[in-house]
């Protein structure tokens, strides 16, 4: 006769095989690489006036301002203002866009600007886009917010077979296109977001001629790169890093200003390995080439995409053209993503000079799990030995 489970449940005890779960998820006491990012103290950000003022690709005008103290989620919201302010066709709308969205990047603009310029819209990703494009169509600049980017894929037709290509079969018509669109969404992992609400479906979007595809990594870059994309005449998907929002603070120009959208950003110098990445995992590498500099005696190059579809493929391979090996970082799934035609642009252009395989360090090929995110986004361990793996091919 089979043993109750009561006394199943008395009998078995964890073995030497099978020690006890540990029952914590952030890192073990002694743990070297693999600590909570310092946001307060990385160098990615701007932690003084001083060093804000002094970026190179800011203008004048923002040179010659004021800063302030801001989130990620803050000066989304200031360069929204902006363009509502400075421009009467500018529109916002989104689901619960007008109480101030989820994240509140919208918060307060409905009081300044009215419900007719920023406004709610029913649960329809596909509608929300729809009507966005028509706005464009007709000369508006729409900024349509999703409320997460793993609810956009009933919107993907909206995207593909209309906003792209409207230039492409304008034929004979003179300005028809659907520049000025903007699509706004939350993106990536934040901890505890599970199935639908820690995607990451950049790649997706980066196969698609006529789109441009755009993620920030911080408040001053999401700011310049939001408002460059609203003036941009090509329709843009805008991926916010959600676990950014209010992580990541630095000090951010009063004034308006616009960034590159066409263009990478070096953010360190090196001669050994060049890490490529863009988002929150950025901060990651940065601590992990700080750890294999130090270990090894090395100098990493780190460079932030910013844009990835069309993305600055002179920068990447005049960079490892230089330090001859690669190491290419992203949150995303591994299997055809960002870093997939990344790592083939550098094998067509950098064949003669690499000195170790490219390295892929990217999310595995699962779908995000609740409670093993942090086994499934690639941490500071995993970024530090692909370094090591490069360095000593």
């Amino acid at each position: 006769m089979a043993a109750p489970l009561r006394s199943l449940s008395r009998a078995w005890r964890p073995s030497k095989c099978f020690p006890s779960a540990r029952t914590y998820s952030t890192h073990p006491p002694n743990a070297r690489l693999n600590t909570e990012i310092d946001y307060k103290t990385t160098p990615l950000l701007h932690h003084t006036s001083s060093t804000c003022l002094a970026n190179p690709e800011l203008p004048e005008s923002a040179k010659s301002s004021t800063t302030s103290r801001q989130n990620l989620f803050q000066s989304v919201n200031s360069a929204l203002a902006h363009a509502l302010r400075s421009n009467d066709s500018t529109l916002l709308f989104g689901e619960d866009v007008a109480f101030g969205g989820v994240f509140r990047c919208s918060m307060n603009l409905a009081t300044e600007f009215g419900s007719e310029r920023v406004f709610n819209t029913p649960l329809s990703e596909q509608g929300i886009v729809g009507f966005a494009i028509g706005c464009a169509m007709e000369g508006m600049r729409p900024i349509a917010e999703i409320q997460f980017a793993d609810y956009v894929y009933p919107a993907f037709d909206q995207l593909v077979n209309e906003a792209a290509k409207v230039r492409y079969r304008a034929g004979t018509n003179p300005g028809m296109h659907a520049g000025g669109l903007v699509v706004r969404m939350p993106a990536g992992g934040v901890g505890h977001g599970a199935l639908y609400h820690s995607q990451s479906p950049e790649a997706l979007f980066t196969h698609i001629p006529g789109l441009r595809v755009v993620i920030p990594r911080s408040p001053v870059q999401a700011k310049g790169l939001l408002l460059a994309s609203i003036e941009c005449n090509d329709p843009v998907v805008f991926l916010e890093p959600k676990i950014l929002y209010r992580a990541a603070v630095e000090q951010v120009p009063v004034a308006a200003y616009t960034l590159p959208l066409d263009k990478a950003e070096i953010l360190k110098q090196g001669s050994d390995v060049t890490i490529i990445s863009y988002g929150t995992p950025l901060y990651t590498c940065q601590k992990a080439l700080e750890a294999a500099e130090k270990d090894f005696g090395i100098s990493c190059e780190l460079i932030d995409l910013r844009t990835i579809y069309p993305w600055d493929r002179e920068t990447v391979v005049k960079s490892v053209s230089k330090t001859g090996r690669a190491v290419i970082v992203h949150e995303s799934m591994i299997n055809a993503g960002v870093g997939a035609e990344v790592a083939a642009t550098i094998q067509e252009g950098c064949f003669l000079t690499l000195e170790a395989p490219v390295q892929r360090i990217c999310g595995w090929s699962t779908h995000m799990g609740l409670v093993y995110e942090r086994f499934n986004v690639p941490d500071v361990a995993r970024i530090y030995d692909g370094i090591k793996k490069a360095i000593q091919y």
